[in-house]
């Protein structure tokens, strides 16, 4: 093995143990829903739509779609097991007019993953290139939209000059998967990874930078009624308690 495919596969390890940590991270607000039996004010959707990243990932990692990726496959292949956990654990404790729209939104990404996948296989049957150009874009653009979900907590984090609801060693992790998934995409030279995660880097930095100027500031804001929550895949509003 180079030197080069080492440090590919060292990056490739750890960006799957911070997506791991990143997936993982919703699993307090999940306790919370099944011991009160009660989804509350928090939303379904930041699930749904991780979950079809996920796929779309997963997909695109696929040794016929691009080859030396079964590392992205395989984290993803995991989140996406996990989402559709939290989204069943959603839907039985989810009120009707609630369950009725994450079925619907369920449905939609059903339909466009199964829709990339199979135009994908049967429209470019004999062309790799163009197998792999369809499934990067898509995974690309919906990678894109999961790490500016946080831009809105963010932006909370400025006008109140507080931290409270952004969690360090989750911005933390958002950076460090970010960077490690980045040069992983450098070194294999394949910009449907670069990109994104260097768009996830680039977040994850100034996350850490807010919390660098606003740390001190933590807790010393009255708590609004509603709140964005920073988890993995888009913000959603709970009434958390700290």
């Amino acid at each position: 093995m180079t030197y080069g495919k080492a440090l590919h596969l060292v990056f490739g390890v750890f960006g799957n143990a911070t997506g791991l940590f990143l997936f993982l991270s919703p699993s307090v607000t999940f306790k919370r829903i099944i011991t009160n039996r009660s989804t509350e004010q928090f939303s379904g959707i930041p699930y749904v739509m991780t979950l079809l990243n996920c796929l779309l990932a997963t997909w695109y990692g696929l040794p016929f779609i691009s080859p030396n990726n079964y590392l992205v496959s395989a984290i993803n292949g995991t989140g996406a097991v996990i989402e559709c956990v939290y989204v069943l654990i959603f839907l039985i404790y989810a009120p009707k007019k609630e369950k009725t729209k994450i079925l619907a939104l369920l449905f939609c990404i059903i339909t466009i993953f199964a829709t990339i996948a199979l135009v994908s296989v049967f429209a470019f049957m004999n062309q790799m290139k163009k197998r792999q150009l369809l499934s990067g874009f898509a995974a690309t653009i919906f990678s894109i939209i999961m790490y500016a979900s946080p831009l809105s907590v963010m932006r909370m984090v400025i006008k109140t000059k507080s931290v409270e609801y952004m969690p360090f060693l989750l911005s933390l992790f958002v950076f460090l998967c970010g960077t490690s998934w980045f040069i992983y995409g450098l070194l294999g030279n394949d910009k449907f990874l670069y990109i994104p995660n260097g768009f996830g880097c680039f977040l994850g930095a100034m996350q850490l930078t807010l919390y660098a100027i606003y740390r001190k500031n933590k807790g010393e804001i009255k708590k609004p009624q509603t709140v964005e929550a920073l988890e993995m895949g888009l913000s959603n509003p709970p009434n958390q308690q700290k």
